[in-house]
């Protein structure tokens, strides 16, 4: 399944000749009772790109997502979504992008089926076209045989895929994923990977934060790496890679970051019994 595939992508129009970029933000501030959670940010994401965005526990990755789709407005910056100004033009922003937060917010009492279709219908598409790609997303994410079980009854992994399908079901060409890998299977985590991967080959843009590095090797085309809410850096992974001498995305991180202060400690009192 792909944009492409499922309906036809939104109009082009608003994007500047020669500037091809899905995101770009400059200067971005935000703060919280005077810390600056997001303190000066730049960011640019080419289209088509699997952009990782990395960093540490609290380093601002969800707050940037919050800030890119207008949950929180920003103190200071601009914000450009695939040449929309976010601040002058938020509704062609939302109805271009799809997004799937760390904690999930369903409809518990619809089942599968039931909650795509109505996602499809609140972005406007017709019935019998919300219906099509109801099932279609449904059996690309393997929950065809639990189409018509309530969304009570489904695990973390379940209701993670599903979000992930509602929130592509429009055709976006962006798509925000905060934490996509947390807290779920190996099964539900290799059929979350083919999903992006098939939304990748369909030309969507695609922003995720993960913890999980692994996937970022394997999926990512384009990195960046926030600390303390400021850009450490930012571009192609095979570039930034070869720029560093490492090999994985673990080792750039590690190398950006430092390494996790555990490493080396011995335990005293624990050793052959």
């Amino acid at each position: 399944m792909s944009p492409r595939t499922i309906g036809p992508a939104l109009p082009d129009e608003a994007t500047p000749p020669g500037a091809p970029l899905a995101i770009r933000c400059v200067g971005l501030v935000k703060r919280f009772s005077g810390f600056a959670a997001v303190d000066g940010l730049g960011l640019e994401v080419p289209r088509g790109a699997l952009y990782a965005f990395l960093g540490p526990n609290g380093a601002g990755k969800s707050t940037t997502i919050a800030l890119l789709t207008g949950i929180y407005g920003a103190d200071e910056g601009t914000i450009h979504i695939l040449g929309h100004d976010l601040r002058k033009d938020p509704l062609s922003v939302k109805a271009s992008i799809g997004v799937v937060f760390e904690e999930l917010a369903l409809f518990e009492r619809l089942t599968a089926r039931q909650y795509l279709v109505f996602c499809g219908r609140m972005y406007g598409l017709p019935g019998a076209e919300a219906v099509r790609r109801c099932e279609e997303l449904l059996e690309l994410i393997e929950l065809s045989a639990k189409a018509d079980t309530l969304i009570a009854d489904f695990s973390k992994g379940m209701r993670r895929r599903l979000c992930i399908a509602a929130a592509v079901i429009h055709a976006p060409r962006l798509v925000l994923l905060d934490e996509p890998f947390e807290g779920i299977d190996v099964l539900a985590a290799a059929v979350i990977r083919e999903l992006l991967k098939e939304l990748k080959r369909g030309g969507t843009t695609l922003f995720l934060t993960t913890h999980v590095l692994e996937i970022a090797d394997r999926l990512a085309t384009h990195a960046g790496v926030i600390v303390e809410g400021r850009m450490r850096l930012s571009g192609p992974l095979d570039a930034l890679k070869a720029e560093h001498g490492v090999q994985t995305v673990e080792a750039l991180f590690e190398k950006v970051v430092g390494a996790p202060r555990a490493k080396g400690v011995r335990l005293s009192f624990y050793g052959p019994h």
